[in-house]
């Protein structure tokens, strides 16, 4: 049996989604190009933009990563220079793919436990005219907290700055509308909320925008002008596409309308979030974030402050019980993460409190009282 992931991606899946990869199928065969287009057009839709908005919706073998960079190697010129906000170490992931194909950039950088100043912000963009584009990572995987990709979006509108914004692990469960919050490039991958399975990322992208891009790339096969220009040719992929993945991800999108699209989703994963908040509050934890900029997606939780804590043989303790949670990612403090997202429901969050319970008992951390309050 598979073990349960808590995790931010690969996530836990449906056996139907599963199933779906069990088929073999050409990567020029009509069926296939109808299904590519079919997950398209689902997309830009799930965005709340379509093709006649002047929106295309582009696919990108490889991980969000490789869509994050498709998008900063391909899209700014060399006369460009970009604004990174940065709060977490995915923020930090965009200006090391800047420096990699030596794009100027200037870097707003925020504590991790904050959300950017936005009166800060509007200072940098006044005092630098120079700035082109802007990017922000819209749930910081980090640690979970939430940018306002809005409010940041009114800002790009005032100044006229090209707005990317990564929202690989919020899109498909936080509700975006590109066009409102003024996103000219978002993208995401097929292995987070909308609950497929990795092998491509996505981005959905402004035509007009897309389109002054041409010549700026800087890869051959991370090209997302030339990706975009051949799918609209002949619906084909440059390189061997993912085949399996997209048949997965055909089913993952189903299953998304099934359960009441992303307003449906974003209800289970609130309630995931909240039962796994007042389990771990009951049993002594404390979250990294302030409740105000948590998001539902994922949880950051602070070390317990006990000499016999040690998080590697916690997780392994959880892991041979089959709950797979994961390592933090904040420079400052020491945490670890428990995701809310993928195919688990409530009576799966109740097991992992259980056993978490059962696992700092068996380590002599955990001592109980008579009224079931429990202290480190």
């Amino acid at each position: 049996m598979d073990k349960l992931l808590f995790t931010p991606g690969p996530l836990t899946t449906s056996i139907t989604v599963k199933k779906a990869m069990l088929s073999d199928v050409g990567s020029r065969d009509y069926e296939f190009i109808e299904k590519v287009n079919y997950v398209r057009n689902e997309l830009l839709f799930l965005a709340g933009v379509s093709k006649q908005d002047g929106y295309e919706s582009i696919i990108m073998q490889g991980s969000g990563s490789f869509g994050i960079e498709s998008v900063i190697s391909s899209v700014l010129s060399n006369d460009a220079n970009i604004l990174i906000i940065i709060n977490g170490a995915y923020g930090e992931r965009i200006s090391d793919m800047g420096k990699v194909h030596n794009i100027k950039q200037t870097r707003m950088v925020f504590p991790e436990h904050e959300c950017p100043d936005l009166s800060k912000l509007e200072d940098v963009l006044k005092s630098n005219p120079y700035i082109t584009h802007m990017a922000v990572v819209h749930c910081e995987t980090t640690t979970g907290i939430v940018n306002s990709i809005e409010e940041i979006g009114l800002l790009a509108k005032k100044y006229d700055k090209t707005y990317i914004v990564d929202a690989m692990s919020s899109f498909g469960a936080i509700p975006i509308h590109m066009a409102e919050c003024n996103i000219h490039y978002l993208i995401s991958s097929s292995n987070k909320c909308i609950e497929g399975v990795p092998g491509f990322s996505f981005v959905i992208a402004n035509r007009c925008k897309l389109e002054e891009s041409e010549g700026n790339a800087r890869t051959l096969v991370l090209n997302l002008h030339a990706q975009w220009k051949g799918m609209e040719r002949d619906g084909q992929f440059r390189f061997t596409p993912p085949t399996h993945a997209i048949l997965a991800f055909e089913q993952a999108l189903k299953e998304l309308e099934i359960e009441g699209g992303i307003s449906g989703r974003a209800h289970r994963y609130k309630e995931n979030h909240q039962r796994l908040i007042k389990g771990m509050r009951d049993i002594g934890f404390a979250e990294y974030l302030a409740p105000e900029k948590q998001s539902y997606i994922i949880t950051s939780f602070v070390y317990p402050k006990h000499p016999r804590f040690n998080f590697k043989e916690f997780y392994n303790r959880l892991n041979h019980k089959g709950l797979v949670i994961y390592p933090g990612k904040v420079s400052h403090s020491d945490c670890f993460r428990i995701g809310n997202i993928g195919r688990i429901f409530q009576e799966d969050i109740d097991k992992l409190l259980r056993n978490i319970k059962e696992t700092l008992q068996e380590m002599e951390i955990l001592v109980g009282s008579e009224n079931g309050v429990v202290a480190w």
